[in-house]
């Protein structure tokens, strides 16, 4: 396995290990992974992860970057999402005050870091196929 493309695993093996690590802690109480924070999502997330370390295995670099890419979208959508949702849970309170002590009580913990560095790493060190010939190389013999 050339070493760009153990990067390339490595990053896809974090962004499985990501979904696992805490991301949120609402209220000072408890810690969320992204299974809590939206299970089919985190799925999803689970799913590209183990494709991408498959196409990495077999040498398959194009799916591999192709999956790559896809995990780093899905990995920002999910960071904008949960901005969104911390900013806006709790915008029933009528005392604008209390919403916004009880929306600072709810923190980012050190799981987005994981997050975002898998598919960057995997994004930046996948190799590309060499599926052409090199100069040096002889041409194949056409058969008729």
């Amino acid at each position: 396995m050339p070493p760009k493309a153990f990067i390339s695993f490595v990053g896809f093996v974090l962004l499985m290990a990501a979904t696992w690590c805490p991301l949120l802690r609402p209220l000072g109480l408890f810690n969320w992974d992204l299974y809590d924070l939206n299970k089919p999502y985190g799925m999803v997330v689970l799913l590209v992860s183990v494709v991408g370390i498959a196409c990495t295995v077999l040498k398959q670099y194009k799916p591999a970057r192709v999956t790559a890419w896809s995990a780093l979208i899905l990995v920002v959508l999910v960071y904008v999402a949960a901005q969104l949702k911390v900013h806006n849970a709790f915008s029933f309170i009528p005392f604008k005050g209390l919403a916004a002590a009880l929306t600072r009580s709810i923190k980012f913990k050190w799981g987005w870091y994981l997050l975002f560095v898998g598919p960057l790493l995997s994004v930046i060190a996948n190799p590309r196929s060499r599926n052409f010939y090199k100069p040096e190389d002889p041409l194949p013999e056409q058969t008729l």
